[in-house]
Formats: C-alpha cells, structure tokens, sequence
C-alpha cells in the first residue's frame, strides 16, 4: 500500500498532519525524525514536522536528508522547512518577534502545483520564533505575507517545497487543499484508504494470522475495544473469549448496559464484578499516579486469573490505536501520565499480542465500527479514562464517592445527549464531515450537545467542602466540577462554550438530587496547559 512518512521533530500538531493526510484517503505513518525506512519501496512523499527546537539549538534534532531529497517529494512545515533552508545552504535567523498567529498569503505563485486552487490573500498559522532569512540556491519563493517573505519556497531542480506556516491546522483555511496537492498531485496518491479497505484487508489479514487459534480481548466499554472485538469477531468469530472486568468505578450503570450491548453484538463476553478487590486496593491511596498504578496493577491480576481459565488461548487482543503508541514513544522521553493499554503484556501470561487497531486515529475508529455496522450509541460513546472515575475524585477512593460522583455524571451526560442545538455552515460541515447522523433541513442540522464534543465528564472534589444553604439549613458538602471539551485527536483540547440555559438546567439538577453535592463549577481550562482529565 502506497504511504506518506511524516517525520517528528517533536511537534505538538504532528499527529494532526497525520490525520490530515488519512482524510485524504492515504496511508500514512508518523515516525521519529531518525528513523526514515529507506528500504520501504511504498514511501511515495515525505513530510517534516514542526518543532519545539531552533535548528540553532544543540539539542535540535536532525536527519540526513539525502536519504530522501531528490528521490521522492519532500514537504517541509514550519521547523522542517527552516531545516531544509539551513541545511542546504539558505540562512535561519531569530525573528525580531514571534510570528504567531493569523497571516495572509500576499503574494503566490499559482502556478506552483503546491497552490493548484488557492485563492490571493489566503489565510495561513504561523508559530515559530525563528525566520528563514535566505533560501538556498536553486530554490524560489512561491508565497510571501507581509511580514515573511520566504513564507514558502520551492526547489527548481528537485521535488521539494517548504513552508513556514501551518497547513495542518484549522486556522490555514486552504491547509487542506495544500495538503491534497501534496500528497495526490504531486506524490501521486491513488487514494486507496478507507474503512471500508481497512476492513476488508484487516479481516483476510487476521483470519491469516490468528488461523484457528483462540483469542483473549480485554473490553472496557469504550469504542476502541468494542470495534476491535467486533472486528475480530468478524475474522474469528467463537474462537474470540472477550473479558469485561468492572472495577467499580465505571460509569452509573455501565456494566449491565454494555453487557447487554455487547449481546447485541452477537460477542461472546465474559462479566467480572471485582469492585471489592479494587476499593479495597485503593483504600487511602491519594495520590493520582499511584492510583493508576494500583489499579493497572490489579486489572491485570483479574484479567489473568480469568484468562488463565481459557487454556487454549495463543493470543491477546487490544484496542490499542494509533495516538497510544505515538504519544507512549514521544521523542522527548517525557511522560506526562501513564497509559493503561500501552507498555507489553505480564510475562506470565505467554501471549502474543494482537492490536487490528494499532494504524487507526480515534475517528477513523468510529468510521471503521459504522462500517461493521455498528450501534451509534456505542460509536460515538466519549473516551473515558482507564481507571475510571478514580481519577476523576480527587483524594482517596470510596465506593460513597464514587455514588455521588456517578449520580451527578449521570445528570450531566443525560442533559447533554437531551438538548439538541441547529447548526449551519461551517460549524454542520464539521459534524457531517465525522459521520455523526444527521439530517439537513433549510441549510441546517440538529444533532445534539454530546456529539457535538469530545469529552466531558464530571469530577469530584471531595478534598474540598463549601458551605451552601437548603431548606433555610445550613450544608457543608463537596463540589462538583464540569468538563467539556472539543478536540480532534487530545493532543490539544478547548473548552466548550455550552449554553447557559443548559448549564443552569443540569447545575440545578446536579444540587438537588445528588446528596453529597452542594455546588457545581465549570472547568474552563484549555489542553495545553491543563490536561483533559484532572488526574
């Protein structure tokens, strides 16, 4: 199969190219900077990344770029364009000031297949401290804003092209179309990816490799697992055992609802209420690290005590995607928080591991379990963290919290599957673009608050209390904070602007029926620099 390689020097919106170049129906894989597969014929184009280094800095990484330069088509953004500039011969300076933001293209060569269907004065993103002040020889400016004339430039001699400007991200509004003149034009793209490909070509690929050996596939609820068990259950169907391990800390409800719904599904599952042993495990456990750990530790403790049952079985499914492994292996080695489904199997277990997942972002996911026909309740369900509402409770863990916490959950995810919003233009493009169902009436759409977001959730601050008032008595109780997000892939994440008439609606709520709560905040913080989950 035909495939983009996009080089990471560490940027924050790599993977957003990543997802770019998939919406252009092309495979593509995101590597680090150093590791170029020279010897993989189906590399038609390669990208380089942004970064968080000057190509001054001694630590800035680096690449021999005649592994690639002059072979195939090479586009260099923001970083990797000041990197082919100074490589080659052109000159890097330190801007004057930051060009961060919004710009417009002045001036294009429209000639330039790069800007095939622009128009003049196109919006682009800038965000880099340093300029390219001189491009190398053989090279020409194909765009210029009014304060960077080498906004992008472009070899004569060679496929090469460059821009300081972003046109992964929204605020390029032709990013798109550069990219499809990139990746179809001039690499040549024959388009070939789709879900439906990807469940054709998965399906015949497992039925090869797992034969008639048996498989264990750990189920969360969450849509990753569930459209990896239904992908197997295509493939292998009797010979896939599915676990569902209940922690206690799901969501009000969630056991007895997912069960059902994996019934539905035609899935052989198997249900373990083990809340005893978690609440016990995590009894005066504060910090969030350590809870994570405690309850990673003890899944895998469960999950082998039943797997162990099935003596047969050769393999371990995962609904592991693409995102897990890419940020698990950052290039700056940092850990912001560990991962639950990422990092290898316990040697005991003496499992080969099976992900059909692991080359899908988190909506080609969703495209992927419409395509098996899956329930869209299920397809659209938000990401919910690992451990559950453990790190959604802030201090230690009580099965009493955990019952304010779900009630008031339970209010707040309700309300927003309940109030429906009309949207038109650019806003109904963007949700019909996900796939989410929706009719078009006079121009517009109805679709509801939750699938207009991310993620949201509600969190307990049960190391906090405040004073409140009901029924002319004094309450000394805990408060309750709301998140919702809008994303496209978590990297980054923006709080959303709910209405206030809803707000209100599921505050009022929240207070009047869950005992435990007497106040409601709304978190309106955006990822960086917060992170989506409090813990």
């Amino acid at each position: 199969m035909q495939k983009i390689i996009i080089l990471d020097f560490g940027s924050q919106t790599t993977q957003l190219i990543g997802r770019r170049v998939r919406e252009l129906d092309t495979f593509c894989e995101i590597m680090p900077y150093n590791k170029f597969p020279q010897d993989d014929p189906s590399v038609i184009g390669v990208i380089l990344s942004g970064s968080p280094y000057s190509v001054h800095d001694p630590e800035a990484f680096k690449v021999d770029l005649s592994q690639f330069v002059g072979r195939i088509p090479v586009l260099g953004i923001c970083y990797g364009a000041q990197f082919i500039s100074n490589t080659l011969g052109g000159k890097v300076e330190k801007a004057d000031s930051r060009e961060y933001g919004r710009a417009n293209l002045e001036t294009i060569n429209l000639d330039n297949p790069l800007f095939k269907g622009f128009e003049k004065g196109s919006q682009v993103w800038m965000s880099h401290g340093d300029t390219i002040t001189a491009i190398p020889e053989d090279f020409k400016v194909i765009g210029s804003t009014k304060d960077v004339r080498n906004a992008a430039f472009a070899s004569t001699k060679q496929p090469v092209w460059a821009v300081q400007f972003h046109p992964e991200v929204f605020h390029t509004l032709q990013g798109t179309q550069l990219l499809k003149n990139f990746v179809v034009d001039i690499c040549g793209s024959k388009q070939e990816w789709s879900a439906a490909s990807f469940v054709d070509s998965t399906v015949a690929e497992l039925k090869a490799q797992l034969g008639s050996d048996r498989v264990i596939l750990g189920l969360s609820g969450g849509v990753d697992s569930s459209v990896a068990a239904v992908l197997l259950n295509r493939a292998i169907g009797k010979n896939l055992t599915c676990i569902f391990v209940d922690h206690g800390m799901l969501r009000k409800n969630e056991f007895t609802q997912v069960m059902d719904d994996y019934k539905v599904l035609g899935l052989n599952v198997i249900g373990v209420d083990a809340s005893e042993k978690f609440f016990a495990d995590l009894a005066g456990v504060t910090d969030p690290e350590q809870k994570r750990k405690i309850i990673g530790r003890d899944f895998v403790e469960v999950f082998n005590a039943e797997a162990k049952k099935i003596t047969d079985a050769k393999w371990l499914g995962q609904g592991t995607i693409y995102p897990d492994r890419i940020e698990s292996l950052n290039i700056t080695g940092k850990v912001i928080k560990s991962h639950h489904n990422v990092g290898g199997l316990p040697k005991e277990m003496h499992l080969q591991l099976c992900e059909p997942l692991k080359w899908l972002f988190k909506d080609e996911v969703r495209r992927v379990g419409r395509q098996l026909g899956m329930p869209e309740h299920l397809i659209t369900r938000h990401p919910f963290p690992g451990p559950g509402l453990a790190v959604r409770i802030l201090g230690d863990i009580t099965p009493e919290k955990v019952r304010i916490l779900q009630d008031a959950d339970d209010i707040y995810v309700r309300g927003l599957r309940d109030y429906k919003v009309k949207l038109s233009g650019e806003e109904a493009r963007k949700v019909l673009a996900a796939g989410i169902p929706a009719d078009m009436k006079d121009g517009e759409i109805e679709v509801s608050l939750y699938d207009q977001i991310w993620q949201a959730g509600a969190i307990l601050l049960s190391t906090v209390r405040s004073v409140g008032v009901m029924g002319d008595e004094r309450t000394y109780e805990h408060p309750v904070a709301l998140r919702a997000v809008t994303s496209t892939d978590a990297m980054t994440a923006d709080w959303a602007h709910l209405p206030y008439d809803f707000m209100a609606k599921v505050s009022n709520e929240i207070i009047n029926k869950v005992r435990g709560v007497n106040r409601v905040c709304y978190d309106i913080s955006s990822k960086p620099p917060a992170t989506i989950e409090w813990e």
